[in-house]
This record gives structure tokens, sequence and C-alpha cells, in this order.
């Protein structure tokens, strides 16, 4: 075999880098293949933006179909984004006979059922690599260096942009808000940030992650997700005290028979790898029956990480191409006929420790009313912090509970909220203290 043919849709931020790579690195990919890998057809809607690299105009056209229907395009890297008309385009490569390398988590945290079910029935690949930690190789390690093992726990930090914020805050002591407006003038943050600093974007990743770690269908909308936009500087310097620090996880757990799948701001021990995580860097900790703890870190966003995570896939296919062959390792690392549905562990049965901040009037009896409470509801107390003394006025009561279910928290914070001893909203943080 002398080459394999490569198109590429979508021609943005990452789509630029990917060409960049095949163009650039042809030399050193053909030494790794022992045959070359061919740009033959990019498609995008804008052809005159300059994106700081050459490529042959007769390569360029307006029409995702130009690509796919290409005799000499045997994979097809899919890098616009969003639900439609990316689904259409990978279902149409796949029908037409063609593996497919993506980054769209989106669309495979909803959708993934469909476009791996159809993949297996045309006998050809997905690489997805980049859809989940950027340049981090974390699928991979999931589906080949862990294939012999049972995965218990993952908990990753899988959101440059939130965890940038978080890391701001604590450093600066700055506010949510101001630490946004700032990360969106770095461009660490998009000018809509909502699926970042919601957790949609970890929501879709660790649906993903979950689906390969445990060999089962996770529905994205029963994932229960949370975002970060109520935590104060408050919290996180509370959560210092304490030895903690706080990270936007997304978490995937097994629990005898089902399945724990959550995204939300989390305390975990500021002596843990997972906390000296900075910046806009992704990190996953994957613990596995018999290999242990691993942690897998890196970039988890950019042109250059993505791109390079986007070639390696189109590099794996391509030799599975020149063997004559594909699927040779499931898509999601379990064969797609024996994968069931998960049967999820609701939120209101999670079972952690909980950072509790109360704004309280500062009256006598007040926190014994508030402990009254939390013990109704079988919820017990490690420890409490008041400061401050200013009779009659409010002042913040930070309680730390061992481990409770959630679902009596909730019940007994509004009970709490009835009393009329304290103040707005209270904090509710979740704790991972045995990470």
């Amino acid at each position: 075999m002398n080459e394999i043919g490569v198109g590429v849709i979508g021609m943005g931020t990452v789509g630029a880098g990917v060409v960049q790579i095949l163009l650039e690195n042809a030399d050193e990919i053909a030494r790794r293949l022992g045959f070359g890998l061919r740009l033959v057809k990019v498609a995008d809607k804008d052809l005159d933006t300059d994106r700081g690299i050459q490529v042959d105009r007769s390569l360029m056209t307006t029409d995702a179909a130009e690509v796919i229907g290409h005799p000499e395009v045997q994979v097809i890297v899919e890098l616009i984004g969003g639900y439609e008309p990316a689904k259409t385009f990978l279902l149409e490569a796949i029908r037409a006979g063609k593996s497919v390398v993506t980054a769209n988590k989106a669309l495979l945290a909803v959708h993934g059922d469909e476009i791996f079910g159809e993949a297996r029935a045309r006998g050809v690949d997905v690489g997805f690599e980049a859809s989940v930690g950027g340049g981090i190789p974390i699928l991979r390690a999931v589906r080949e260096g862990l294939a012999s093992d049972r995965i218990e726990r993952v908990y990753g930090i899988l959101n440059g942009t939130t965890n940038y914020i978080l890391t701001e805050m604590k450093e600066k002591g700055e506010s949510f808000d101001r630490v946004l407006r700032e990360a969106q003038r770095l461009g660490y943050a998009e000018a809509d940030p909502t699926f970042d600093v919601d957790g949609v974007d970890a929501a879709h990743k660790i649906t993903i992650l979950t689906s390969m770690a445990f060999g089962c269908r996770v529905p994205f909308d029963q994932a229960y997700t949370e975002g970060i936009r109520d935590l104060t500087p408050q919290d996180i310097e509370y959560a210092a005290e304490f030895g903690y620090d706080v990270k936007l996880l997304g978490i995937a757990k097994r629990d005898g028979g089902r399945v724990e799948v959550r995204v939300h701001p989390t305390m975990i021990p500021s002596d843990h790898l997972l906390a000296s995580v900075r910046g806009v860097y992704n990190a996953v900790f994957v613990e596995a029956e018999f290999l242990g703890p691993t942690l897998y870190y890196g970039q988890g966003a950019g042109r250059r990480a993505t791109a390079s995570a986007v070639v390696a896939d189109v590099v794996e296919i391509a030799r599975n191409l020149a063997k004559g062959g594909a699927c040779r390792v499931p898509a999601r690392a379990f064969p797609e006929d024996s994968m069931e549905p998960a049967a999820l562990k609701p939120i209101e049965d999670v079972v952690c420790q909980y950072y509790l901040r109360f704004t309280a009037l500062d009256r006598p009896g007040v926190l014994s009313k508030i402990a009254g409470v939390l013990g109704a509801y079988g919820i017990s107390i490690e420890s409490v912090v008041q400061k401050g003394r200013d009779a009659g006025q409010a002042v913040p009561l930070v309680i730390m509970t061992h481990e409770a279910r959630e679902a009596d928290v909730r019940h007994a914070l509004g009970e709490i909220d009835s009393l009329g001893v304290t103040l707005g909203r209270p904090s509710l943080i979740r704790i991972e203290s045995a990470l």
C-alpha cells in the first residue's frame, strides 16, 4: 500500500491544526506507518480566511458531499461540531463504507449509540480520542491499556475553562463573574460560556468515558449535571482551611449493580494529585481492580493538542486499513451488542460527605436548631466553623458532615430554611474525601 486518502470536513481551529499536521508531519507519519497519509479534500463554508497554513486551493471545497463521495478518500475527519449537519455527514460517510474520526463529544454523548451501531453494521472504524481530554490519550488507555482489568471509579477534570476559573478564584480570591470576564478576554472562555460553566461539556465527556469504562449505554440526559456559577471565593477559602480544593469533577462509579454518573463542584483533598491540576489543563484519575490508581494529565483543548489526538486516530485507522480490515478493537472498548443500558443511580441516592455554608442569624440557639434538624435526618456533623460575631446580624456558619444520603440532606436543608434562622440559600458542595 502506497498511501491512504484523508478528507477533512471543517477547517476551524482544530481542523486547521489537523491539516497542518498532515502536511508538515507527513514524513514522520509515513515512517511510522510504512506508507503515507495523503490529504485529498477539505470542506469548509469559508475558503478565504487565513488560517496560517498553505493549502492547495484545488483541495478545497464548500461542499461536504465532495469529501464524502470522493473515491480516493478512505478516512473522513469531521470537525464542524454540533449535532447537525455533523451527524448526517458522519452517517453518510459510514454508509459509504468509510471510517471516520471526530472530536465531537456532544454528538457522541447524545447520538453515540446510533453512530457506533451503524459503524459496526458497516464494518468501519470510528475514532474519537479527541472528544475527551483533548490531547490526553485517555480513551485509548481505557480501551486497550486497561482491557484486562475491571475499572471501578473514574474522576475527571474535563473542562479547561472551569478549571482555569476555579484556579484563579482560589489563587486571587476573585469572584466567579470577574474571573469569567478575564477568561473570555484571554480566549479561555467562549463569548457564551454556558456549556462550560454549567457543566454540560464535562457531562458530555463523562458520559462517553462511563460507557467505555463500564461497558454500558449511558443516556446523556440522565447524568446529574451542576455547574460552578454559584461558587464563591468564600467557599473556596473555607475549603482550603479544611484541607480541600474545589474542582468541577466528572465522576463515574460502580455501586453494586448500579452506576453513578455525575458532574458537579467537588471538594477533594488538597494533597491529591488532581488538586494540583491548575489552569486550563485536564486530568483523569482511573482506579482499576488490579492496576489500582492511574492519572492521565495534559492539555484538554486547543488547536495543537486536539489536532494531535485526531491525527493519531487517523494513523490507527490507516494501520487497520493497511491490514485489510477494520474494527480490530471495539470503538467503545466492549462489543456493541454486549452493551446494555446502565442502571443509573439517581443523585438522591448518592452517599458522600457534604460542605454546607449557611448565612445564619447570630442568635443563641441557632446552631442547635440547625444541628437538630440535621440529626433528625440522620446527618452527623464532623466539624463546625463560625467566624465573627455581630449580635442579631447574619454570619457565615460552615458545617462539614459525615457521609449522608443526598435526599436526606436536601430534605434537611428545606426544613432548616423554614426555621427562619438563616438568610438566602445555603451553599452545598459534595466532598470526595476517600478519592
